[in-house]
């Protein structure tokens, strides 16, 4: 129980920096977008963040590999609060008007300062997800899993209500003086009252002076059968994943207002927070790996379904369902690697599975907008489309969108179900079971 108190500890200071970065973030886009009227902006702003995220995870796992994990959050709340600072300078010298510029270098500073800060606040991820491992007995770490699912939920809950009010009603100035302020707050709680008692890291000749791994990242996970075709199946399905990103809030923006829609976003976002809390409750049962499928099988119906007529209520509640699958899915994939690598490995792991893992559902988002916008969309808005897709999918003005996510949860389904039969599959679980 002791060890456990550390671990809640970590938690919480997780939940302060993530909402922080988040919080400014998110409030940075809206800023950036109300400022400028500019798509572009926010798109090049939200790619370079993804595509940053994607390529830095592998550093950032080998990093917490070589070093003790609290030192290792330590270095991320130190380089993000001093970024925030940088970024509070610039603001404040040049002022709102120059930096909302397009053509002013000033801006691209700004933004890009914000987004180093928040990129490197990721490293703690990493770590945490090392901690679950070091701090929690081993038929605990489902358990573990789930709350940090709760606290992305929470942080996620928060962030989408509080960064647009904060933009609206407070201005960029008063929010990145915030954003200072709690990330102070988290670097002080993790000084003084985080502990993470750790064994001596023994170094790895192999790491001595790398950067990145990669070689040793594939070796950890070819090292356990079947684990690897886990990590692809992660990754196909953030492939599938970059529908709902690119589609989910035009679609929700055709039956509600904007104001509603935020609102509806935030009440539904408490499925991530019902989710991590049912897995903390409950674990995820003897065979991890057949509850991850058995919950991607859930997901693809309910991709199929919560758009199958244009109704307000059936794509509340399929989002909200959704949503509390999300941290059942991240759990689980979570708990098996924790329990099948070695603690001296399980940086490099996690880094690599969260870079191409992050890759995936961006790259699928830009590809499907054009063909969204210039393909299907008008396709089923045609009275070809309408007659031949109107016994399925009903009558209404995103029936393409509908279309999309009926193919996709399709595709998904089908690739669940697949996994059930393969080789891998009963590899991995075996493998579980005797670790």
């Amino acid at each position: 129980m002791h060890i456990m108190k550390h671990f809640i500890q970590v938690l919480v200071n997780t939940l302060i920096a993530n909402v922080t970065t988040s919080f400014l973030w998110f409030a940075l886009t809206f800023w950036a977008y109300l400022e400028t009227r500019s798509v572009l902006a926010t798109a090049v702003v939200g790619g370079v963040y993804m595509l940053f995220v994607a390529i830095s995870s592998l550093f950032f796992g080998t990093l917490v590999d070589q070093h003790r994990k609290k030192n290792i959050m330590l270095a991320s709340a130190v380089f993000t609060l001093a970024t925030y600072f940088i970024a509070a300078i610039v603001y404040f010298a040049f002022g709102a008007n120059s930096i909302a510029d397009l053509t002013n270098p000033v801006f691209w500073i700004f933004a890009s300062v914000v987004l180093v800060g928040s990129v490197v606040e990721n490293m703690r991820n990493i770590a945490l997800s090392t901690t679950v491992t070091i701090l929690v007995p081993k038929e605990k770490h489902a358990n573990a899993n789930g709350l940090v699912g709760s606290v992305a939920g929470v942080g996620f809950l928060v962030t989408s209500v509080f960064s647009g009010l904060a933009i609206g009603f407070l201005g960029m100035g008063w929010t990145l003086i915030i954003a200072l302020v709690l990330t102070l707050v988290a670097t002080l709680h993790l000084i003084f009252f985080v502990s993470i008692p750790e064994e001596e890291i023994v170094h790895n000749p192999e790491l001595a002076n790398k950067k990145i791994d990669i070689k040793g990242s594939i070796a950890a996970i070819h090292a356990v059968p079947g684990l690897f075709a886990l990590i692809l199946f992660s990754t196909f399905n953030n492939f599938i994943g970059g529908v709902y990103m690119a589609l989910m809030d035009p679609y929700g923006l055709t039956l509600f207002p904007v104001q509603v829609w935020g609102v509806v976003l935030g009440i539904t976002s408490t499925g991530f927070i019902i989710g991590g809390l049912i897995i903390a409750k409950k674990g995820l049962g003897k065979k991890p790996l057949e509850t991850l499928l058995i919950a991607n099988i859930v997901m693809a119906i309910l991709g199929m379904l919560f758009t199958i007529r244009e109704f307000w209520l059936l794509y509340a509640v399929g989002i909200f369902l959704y949503m509390c699958l999300i941290p059942i899915i991240e759990a689980t994939e979570q708990t098996i690697i924790q329990r099948v690598v070695p603690l001296k490995r399980q940086g490099r792991v996690f880094g690599f599975a969260a870079s191409i893992e992050t890759a995936a559902a961006p790259l699928t988002a830009l590809a499907i907008g054009p063909i969204a916008e210039f393909w299907i969309i008008p396709y089923m808005n045609s009275t070809q489309g309408e007659a031949q897709w109107s016994w399925l999918l009903g009558t209404g003005d995103a029936r393409g969108i509908a279309l999309l996510f009926l193919i996709s949860g399709f595709i998904m389904l089908m690739v669940a179900l697949l996994a059930f039969t393969t080789k891998s599959y009963r590899i991995l679980s075996k493998f579980y079971a005797k670790s």
